[in-house]
């Protein structure tokens, strides 16, 4: 990714309202003040004047916490521990043979390495040439790892893991003074930091040098406060006001809980508790699910909430009920989307963003952040089960337990989202899983971690990806992977004369939306479910136009039908998108397409009647253009087979597919 043109800025700016244009002309002129607050390396600085002489840790972990973590999830942390020291930890999917002592500011994957010297504020992180890939850098300064060698350290007492862990954060620490290199370019990343921080110091409470490390540490004592001056001064506000404020709010709102050391630490936590509450409300729909339309970042900001709520309860400022009711929406939401093996639908952007690691990080985040509701807050009968995590040992440790209204039978349809979930019958069969999306583009002006997506479905047979959302796979540095990966094209919906439903202004803006209604749906225990909606992205075209799409899930007979129709007159080109997972093989002859996949009982195989009235086509691995990829996870991608009909349509065709499932 290059660094932003004029025309990017001035689309920007048509995105913003007036109140945010004045807020950011303000937060431009306070950066230029305050570039002289730059802090070089080397220089040292005096301690804030507001720090208090006796410092001492908000709230340590109970004994009985150390109990309640099973042998499972103990020796997996122990073990990714192991991997920080031996130089085998992995960021992003990139491996770091540095991370017993990294580089902090070496982009492993292009090899460059980000200012480090420089005001932050003249730094152009967007730009690659100048940065490398920005989230390969800024992911290890979230000090993840460090919370993992934290947390070995309170497992097994063993001063290897405690003893790196504090040279990093001393290193770390030294080599980015105030104001100075790229990893004081963006509040989300300096409010994940406290949050690592506030428990690193927790988890080390028993460590015999750990006040050596935080309370009688200079280098601690500045960096904690500067970070909170940043996030105070610096909120991201209007069209940017997403997950990004969440992080920001919960950041501040933990290290004023947990570092109570400033005469400004009361201020601090009041106004960083009120924007919590205050975001969270904006950021989510009544029925529970994030307005961003992007699953994984619902499992971010919900993470995110109960770290920073549980620190409030512990410190004595209990969030409002109003809040915790949220959280409990948003837990039962996440709970009720996962399909039977737990899995989470794939839409919209995700980059496996987490508020705490003190799990293997390779252990499904949805069942770490479920299990940790379900110790907080207790899980209705109908949620799946989960196992035992450190998260949910520590977090139900120091929060208080409580006593919610929850829904009594599993959510299916979310209304104010637009997600529709089509399931069989259990006596039926192996589940078939089918997410429909009839909601809003995304959240505020730019939905910038919208995919152009309306009306697109994901389909899954005992957990397998039969059609799937490609995914997400990078933000930054290959803008032709990224615009696929976030078009039309890329998802099983139709695309109207090869146009994205909505128009794309850069990686994290859209300069048009799209309107989306459901006309109907019947979902529950019958064996016949529907659901119908239509979207008038296309409406903005020479030949206006609007697309209606109908599925019907006959759980009995285990056939999905979608019917598709334009209201265009007159004809008009049209493309209809499969995008098959990555474990299915294809064999297609005209517009009939056998389906196979293997399982651990054999090899199961359905059948897909596509619309005889398109020409059909058959992708896979392709680069120019791209087409048949699938993103397992960030900054991953596999081949997967694509297939694409072409055609004309008018008001008078019928696109009819059928999915006949084993």
């Amino acid at each position: 990714m290059t660094r932003p043109t004029a025309g990017w800025y001035i689309r920007r700016l048509r995105g913003m309202s007036p109140t945010e244009t004045l807020y950011r002309t303000l937060d431009a002129g306070r950066r230029r003040l305050w570039a002289r607050r730059q802090i070089q390396p080397g220089e040292t600085p005096g301690l804030p004047p507001d720090a208090h002489s006796d410092r001492s840790f908000g709230y340590s972990l109970p004994a009985s916490a150390r109990a309640g973590v099973t042998a499972d999830a103990a020796s997996a942390l122990i073990r990714a521990a192991d991997s920080v020291l031996d130089g085998t930890w992995t960021v992003l999917g990139a491996p770091r043979p540095d991370s017993a002592d990294p580089d902090w500011f070496r982009d492993p994957v292009t090899g460059r390495r980000a200012p480090e010297d420089r005001l932050a504020f003249r730094i152009h992180h967007r730009d690659e040439a100048e940065t490398g890939n920005i989230k390969q850098v800024w992911e290890i300064s979230r000090h993840h790892h460090i919370t993992v060698l934290a947390t070995a350290w309170w497992l097994t007492q063993e001063e290897r893991y405690a003893d790196t862990a504090a040279e990093q954060l001393r290193s770390w620490w030294a080599a980015n003074p105030f104001l100075t290199g790229v990893h004081w370019t963006s509040g989300i990343e300096a409010a994940v930091r406290l949050i690592s921080w506030a428990w690193t110091r927790r988890l080390l409470d028993e460590w015999p040098k750990v006040g050596d490390l935080f309370e009688h540490n200079d280098d601690a004592v500045r960096q904690i406060a500067w970070h909170q001056e940043f996030l105070a001064a610096f909120r991201s506000r209007g069209s940017s006001a997403n997950n990004h404020v969440i992080a920001e709010a919960a950041g501040q709102l933990v290290a004023a809980c947990a570092f109570p050391w400033y005469g400004r630490s009361d201020r601090w936590r009041s106004s960083a508790a009120a924007l919590l509450e205050r975001e969270l409300a904006a950021n989510t729909f009544d029925d529970g699910l994030n307005r961003e339309q992007a699953t994984d970042y619902h499992r971010f900001v919900l993470e995110l909430a109960l770290v920073a709520a549980v620190e409030a309860d512990a410190s004595g400022h209990a969030l409002s009920e109003t809040t915790w009711q949220r959280l409990a929406r948003m837990l039962d939401a996440g709970a009720a989307i996962l399909d039977v093996r737990g899995r989470p639908p794939r839409q919209g952007d995700g980059d496996e963003g987490r508020a705490l690691v003190v799990d293997d990080p390779e252990r499904d985040p949805w069942a770490t952040v479920l299990a940790t509701g379900a110790a907080l807050l207790a899980a209705p009968d109908w949620w799946p089960l989960f196992a035992g995590t450190v998260q949910a040992s520590l977090l139900g440790a120091i929060g208080q337990s409580r006593q919610l209204p929850r829904p009594a039978v599993q959510p299916r349809r979310f209304s104010d989202a637009g997600l529709v979930l089509l399931r069989s019958r259990p006596q039926d069969g192996p589940e078939i899983w089918c997410r429909c999306d009839g909601g809003p583009h995304g959240f505020l002006s730019i939905a910038a971690h919208a995919h152009a997506d309306a009306l697109s479905l994901e389909v899954r047979h005992d957990g397998v990806d039969i059609f799937a959302d490609p995914g997400t796979y990078c933000y930054h540095g290959e803008p032709v992977w990224r615009e696929w990966f976030r078009s039309t094209a890329a998802h099983n919906t139709v695309a109207v004369d090869d146009r994205n439903q909505s128009d794309s202004g850069g990686p994290f803006l859209w300069t048009t939306g799209v309107n989306t209604t459901t006309l109907s749906s019947d979902v529950g225990e019958q064996p016949v479910q529907t659901w119908s909606a239509q979207h008038d992205g296309y409406r903005r075209l020479k030949i206006p136009t609007t697309h209606h799409r109908s599925v019907t899930l006959d759980s009995a007979r285990r056939l999905l039908t979608v019917v598709d129709t334009v209201d265009a007159d007159p004809a008009i080109p049209v493309r209809v998108s499969w995008h098959l997972g990555p474990d299915v093989s294809v064999g297609l002859s005209g517009a009939q397409a056998i389906l196979s996949w293997q399982v651990s009982s054999g090899t199961r195989q359905g059948t897909l009647q596509l619309p005889a009235n398109l020409s059909w086509t058959c992708h896979r691995a392709e680069i120019d253009p791209v087409e048949g990829w699938y993103s397992p996870r960030f900054a991953a991608r596999v081949p997967a087979t694509s297939l694409v009909g072409h055609g004309v349509a008018s008001y008078s065709t019928r696109l009819v597919t059928q999915l006949e499932l084993p």
